[in-house]
């Protein structure tokens, strides 16, 4: 304790005044480093010294050195690293389509990076360890003397033991290390004794070489092993062996660890502990076998050695319960590098020993792939795939319940059965009134099973598109009250299970076993019936049969006549195809009998003018409007008077009759001319610009009247003389057609004025006043105006040239109520004069017909 004191005093004395401590000698500062902590505070406290200065001042050859960071952690990994990353699973993703799916087996295991590397080390210390710098040796002392002493192991290999100088452990094992300290605790100090453990261990550099994702040398913990150090480098390439991962050590070859021992047996008995400068060399990858198929683990192994199939088969894991094990399918390179197939029984001693070669892809089948013990059921069904067979089976032992074993889309009605013959392998179809084989278990229609019979469910079109129109509107409310709708996770796709769809493959193989003397067994059926198309010809070979496997007739199917079409040859060897008319009615209620044949077309007729309503709408001024039915022939002076009449305040001088077929052509003619005009747009800005201008100026005037084509929007209004319709025996009917429409205004009181005038406008009609009275009043024509061509269009739609027309007797002409003037643009000083002159009219005739229809 007195020299406690002193070390202290002279410490005290020491630092404050001088920047290093040669002062005091190292023995006397490990001396007082060796002591307890809270001995080592305590003192420190009571003579005012820094603890922290004086473990500064310990010498450089007792630190232990310092660990570093040896894996970087994966956010600071570079963006080109990424790419690298990226590149390599696409070429990966790329092998693996051309192994035809199979991945190289057992380089998963290091798949993805560690954040840090930090290799268990609180385990028990092997007595075989041995020390080097950087070790931390623990020595508890107890009996007479209490002392809890950390020796780092020195880069000359000694640790300081107090009061007895340095001891050599460098190159000692553990056990050896322990049993040298003990000894000499036991001899220097009497009645004390110790025990020694290791504390923090060194790290250490080695190398990770060949075809490891990261090569290079990495510093790693002195516990650490072979597969330690393959997960610092980022594991193994493809391209690199899993089962040849060699060690060295000073240029010789220490071990070799096979991963495929630790993946599949767990055995880490070559998994060897490394020392400094040790050497991890990856090997490129050896020879490959890839096998598929009922095992367990379908991959690529790599082989060691010379390899049967028996010993492939239990690298994959062995073979599950479905494999059939007397056909195992060996794929392979023959002598001329051809690819060939051969052929191994796995139950035989000889099929197990049969030799696998480099580039063998195996493949072992499957039960169901082979024996045939099975129905299935395809389409809309709940639960589709295959079932037991077993002989006396039947339609009730499959589907057992409509509700439970259909989707709620399925056709319950109608199923087909397609069986296959085992002697000849040619199919046919059998028609099953689905219901009532449930409704009757065991009877007729419960059709007993043979094996390989599939069931064709099909899905209902009427549910599936009301389903469809309920949840489009579910939707619609939904977005109208500014909720999100959620998306199904998965829609189902019923038109996969349409007959269309399933009987398509029936259809084909049935064509393609077609020979002579055994025609194509198919038909057509046609017409007004649920699901038109080609059908495999019913065993009944009856026309209601056909119609049922259809859907069934439509309501506007006609019950009178159908049409059957057949093809036949005549006695020259000649093909031709007869027609034959039935009477539907009597052939459905089983009046009468007609069979069918192959490739026969039965068209059912549909009732003329089945549930075609044709109408008219009549607005305005009629004294019922509303939207009326009308028959065929039938006049618009008959549909006036059952509505009622004209209303008192009806103007009929300028009543709107539009028709669809008239829209339809008036559109056809506005994109006519706006393609037209946008050839001469194009070619009057090809011109440029001339000295005044002129060029821009049309270029303008073109743009402007395309414009107005393209906002242009066709009526179809055909004019007519409503008054001599109504009153007027001798004016020519107007047969209606469907979709037509009136539209009768009220008595106008203004004259309107449109086209190029200053302010086109309405004004009130006057008596007396003429076309250039309306014109002054609307501020007279523009600089573009074409004054010499004015027109007027009457309230009824009908246009009249003021300066032609005797009727007029010039513009000085008055003006009737509703009447519009138009005031073209002057075209004369442009190209195309015709046609623009046209186009203006076009576009003026239907802005009056809206107009006229929009202000009633």
């Amino acid at each position: 304790m007195n020299l406690t004191k002193r070390l202290l005093m002279s410490l005290a004395l020491v630092l404050p005044v001088t920047t290093a401590a040669q002062s005091i000698s190292q023995s006397q500062i490990e001396q007082f480093k060796s002591m307890p902590r809270a001995q080592q505070e305590a003192l420190a406290r009571q003579y005012g010294v820094d603890l922290d200065s004086i473990a500064g001042s310990a010498s450089q050859h007792n630190q232990r050195p310092q660990n570093v960071n040896v894996v970087e952690p994966v956010d600071a990994i570079s963006d080109e690293e990424r790419e690298r990353a990226r590149q390599e699973q696409d070429n990966n993703e790329k092998q693996d389509r051309k192994n035809g799916g199979l991945k190289p087996y057992g380089y998963d295991l290091f798949v993805g990076s560690p954040t840090t590397f930090a290799p268990v080390t609180e385990i028990p210390i092997p007595n075989n360890y041995t020390l080097g710098p950087g070790d931390v040796l623990r020595v508890q002392l107890w009996g007479k003397e209490n002392q809890q002493l950390e020796l780092p192991v020195s880069r000359d290999g000694t640790i300081s033991f107090p009061q007895s100088g340095p001891q050599t452990v460098a190159g000692l094992t553990f056990d050896q290390a322990r049993q040298q300290i003990k000894k000499r605790v036991s001899e220097q100090y009497i009645g004390v004794q110790a025990s020694v453990s290791l504390g923090e261990l060194r790290s250490m550099q080695v190398f990770v070489l060949g075809e490891a994702r990261n090569a290079g040398s990495y510093t790693v913990s002195s516990l650490s092993t072979i597969t330690n150090a393959l997960y610092v480098s980022g594991g193994i390439k493809r391209t690199g062996s899993l089962r040849k991962i060699q060690h060295k050590r000073d240029g010789n070859l220490v071990g070799e660890l096979d991963l495929y021992d630790l993946l599949l047996a767990g055995d880490t008995s070559d998994d060897n502990r490394l020392q400094p400068g040790d050497v991890i060399f990856i090997p490129p990858v050896g020879d490959r076998v890839g096998i598929d198929g009922e095992v367990y683990r379908p991959a690529l192994y790599e082989l060691k050695s010379a390899t049967n199939l028996q010993e492939l088969v239990n690298l994959a894991g062995g073979l599950t319960p479905q494999a059939y094990p007397q056909l195992v399918r060996i794929e392979r390179n023959n002598d001329d590098f051809l690819r060939i197939i051969a052929e191994a029984n796995f139950t035989t001693p000889k099929g197990k020993q049969a030799k696998v070669k480099p580039g063998d892809r195996i493949e072992v089948a499957s039960i169901s792939d082979i024996t045939g013990q099975y129905v299935e059921v395809k389409g809309a069904a709940t639960r589709p795939g295959r079932y037991a067979w077993v002989p006396g089976m039947r339609v009730s032992s499959v589907i057992r319940s409509l509700d439970n074993d259909l989707l709620n889309e399925a056709d319950k009605r109608y199923a087909a059965i397609v069986r296959t013959d085992p002697e000849t392998d040619t199919v046919s179809v059998i028609n099953l009134r689905l219901r009532q084989a449930l409704d009757n278990p065991g009877g007729e229609k419960d059709i007993l099973l043979q094996e390989k019979d599939q069931f064709l469910i099909f899905a209902d079109e009427g549910k599936v598109s009301a389903k469809a129109r309920d949840r489009n509107g579910m939707e619609q409310k939904e977005a109208q009250r500014g909720e999100m709708v959620a998306a199904e996770a998965e829609e189902t796709d019923y038109s996969r299970f349409s007959r269309e769809a399933l009987f398509a493959p029936v259809l084909q193989r049935l064509k393609a076993q077609a020979k002579p003397g055994a025609p194509q067994q198919t038909i057509q059926v046609t017409g007004p019936v649920r699901y038109p198309g080609e059908y495999p010809l019913p065993a009944s070979r009856q026309v209601a049969d056909a119609i049922y496997v259809a859907g069934g007739l439509k309501d506007s199917a006609s019950l009178y006549t159908a049409e059957l079409a057949r093809f036949g040859v005549d006695d020259e060897g000649t093909g031709k195809t007869r027609i034959q008319n039935l009477n539907l009615q009597a052939v459905m209620e089983g009046q009468a009998s007609v069979t069918l044949k192959s490739r026969d077309r039965l068209l059912i007729k549909s009732i003329p003018e089945f549930a075609r309503a044709k109408t008219i709408e009549l607005n305005g001024e009629i004294r019922y409007p509303g939207q009326y039915t009308i028959r065929n022939g039938e006049t618009l002076r008959d549909v006036i008077k059952r509505a009622g009449g004209l209303t008192d305040n009806a103007f009929p001088e300028g009543a709107v009759f539009t028709r669809e077929k008239l829209r339809q052509l008036e559109a056809q003619r506005l994109r006519e001319a706006e393609e037209r005009l946008q050839g001469d747009l194009v070619g009057v800005q090809l011109e440029g610009d001339d000295f005044g201008g002129e060029n821009a100026k049309r270029t303008q005037q073109v743009q402007d009247l395309l414009e107005e084509v393209q906002d242009s929007r066709p009526v179809g209004r055909m004019v007519i003389n409503l008054a001599s319709v109504v009153e007027s025996d001798d004016y020519q009917p107007i047969r209606l057609q469907d979709g037509d429409t009136l539209t009768v205004p009220t008595i106008p009181q203004a004259v309107s004025v449109f086209g190029e005038v200053q302010f086109p406008t309405s004004h009130l009609h006057s008596e007396g006043l003429t076309v250039d009275d309306y014109l002054e009043r609307s501020g007279g024509p523009t600089r573009q105006a074409d004054e010499e061509r004015v027109y007027v269009v009457k309230a009824d739609g009908s246009v009249m040239l003021p300066e032609q027309s005797r009727w007029f007797g010039g513009r000085s002409q008055q003006l009737a109520p509703g009447d519009t003037i138009i005031v073209p643009i002057d075209v004369d000083r442009l190209n195309q004069l015709e046609l623009w002159s046209n186009v203006s009219q076009i576009v003026y005739q239907i802005a009056l017909g809206a107009a006229a229809v929009g202000n009633l």
